[in-house]
């Protein structure tokens, strides 16, 4: 079985010491919205080689694709061994896990405009989409949104989706409006879906997606949303009004095999929820941390907590909760470097658990904390707040339950 190395230990004491430098001054001004989440990731990125990292990979599979087009055969010796794709697979988990100790939004708005945008580009846009949009969004000069759900449409994203985009001569002309669109407000680069109307009744459109720049005319944001919790993470909704495209918007920049948008998507949401149980190991051992640090120095009743039975019920129930997720995440990375992909199903299974033990966690947390746990100057109180939208975005609970079901049931 898959276990963290030496070298991956290192690594994470490297990041843990960028947070709590970088970050752990800055948790207020994060948490009430007074500063943005994007120069802390840039200097991350910077001083970790980070960009480096994902452009070298960019530029490798950039390379093939131009040479497969040029009718090229690719010498056998490129493909990437399973030791490859482990080692790789864990680098990138491992900030994420450290991140989400301290900022959990941050590790939204960053995996939202790294993983999805450029994600969706790379997976599906044309070769020259890629070369203009993808590298300034992996070094992070431009930050990216992917917006797919609309006020009506929640977990029916498909389905319940309004949007509109019309053919126009050489061009396209989008109409509607995104909701709960993560980096929203500051977005340079949108991936955005619609449905393509030529005509036919709405239930049968096929989804189609485009490239917009942030200052698009006929594009406008809303300010960033109140939430709940993520308040590092700003999120908003977007309006599409006669917006005029052309045909190198639009993803692909080709109209056949429309059918994969779907697929494309549905490989985004697996993605997203693995990335999910990356986060919540982060948030559950940060927790488990400050709590067990609590029932040491606090007494009550001429004793310290911890010596308390239930006390130590909840400190374990908190360590189990962090080794099952633990153990999801290097199972994950196991079947990676085997070449094995996980399955929407399996993905949903991950997200699901991790989400609800994050959320147990957290606020278990608070209530070891007491009063001092409700109060914004302990970090359990912000971790609980962020924990709760695991359960909701990537797919609801009740979501990821039917995904599994139907996996069972065929």
């Amino acid at each position: 079985m898959f276990e963290w190395s030496e070298q991956h230990r290192m690594v994470r004491k490297m990041f843990r010491q960028f947070c709590e430098k970088e970050i752990a001054p800055h948790l207020d001004a994060l948490d009430t919205e007074k500063m943005l989440p994007y120069p802390i990731m840039r200097k991350l990125y910077q001083q970790f080689g980070i960009s480096e990292m994902l452009l070298g990979e960019y530029r490798k599979q950039i390379d093939k694709e131009k040479r497969r087009a040029a009718g090229e055969e690719l010498p056998k010796g490129e493909k990437k061994t399973g030791s490859d794709t482990v080692q790789m697979a864990a680098m990138r988990i491992l900030p994420i896990i450290e991140l989400s100790r301290y900022v959990p939004g941050l590790v939204t708005a960053m995996g939202v405009s790294v993983g999805l945008t450029a994600g969706a580009i790379m997976s599906r846009g044309s070769l020259a989409q890629k070369e203009r949009f993808v590298p300034d969004i992996l070094s992070l000069k431009t930050i990216g949104a992917w917006a797919i759900t609309e006020p009506g449409s929640g977990s029916d994203a498909f389905g319940s989706m309004r949007a509109t985009a019309k053919i126009d001569g050489d061009q396209f002309v989008l109409n509607g409006e995104k909701t709960f669109i993560t980096n929203g407000p500051h977005a340079d680069t949108v991936v955005i879906y619609a449905k393509l109307d030529r005509g036919e009744p709405l239930e049968q459109r096929l989804p189609v997606a485009f490239i917009l720049d942030g200052d698009t005319p006929g594009l406008t944001r809303s300010p960033a949303f109140r939430k709940m919790g993520m308040h590092s993470s700003p999120t908003g909704q977007l309006f599409l009004e006669d917006v005029r495209v052309g045909r190198d918007r639009l993803m692909g920049e080709s109209l056949e095999n429309l059918t994969e948008n779907r697929s494309a998507a549905k490989e985004t949401f697996g993605q997203e929820r693995f990335g999910v149980a990356a986060m919540a190991l982060g948030m559950i051992e940060r927790c488990l941390d400050l709590c067990v640090e609590y029932a040491r120095v606090r007494h009550q009743f001429g004793r310290r907590i911890g010596d308390f039975q239930l006390i130590q019920l909840k400190l374990a129930k908190m360590a189990v909760a962090r080794q099952n997720v633990e153990n999801i995440l290097l199972r994950t990375i196991e079947m990676l470097g085997m070449g094995k992909s996980p399955s929407l199903a399996e993905a949903s299974a991950a997200k699901l658990y991790c989400a609800q033990a994050t959320m147990e966690v957290c606020l278990e947390a608070v209530q070891l904390h007491g009063g001092y746990g409700y109060m914004a100057e302990y970090h359990v109180e912000q971790l609980a707040r962020d924990a709760k939208v695991l359960q909701i975005y990537g797919g609801t609970d009740e979501i990821q339950v039917s995904q599994i079901a139907r996996s069972l049931l065929g």
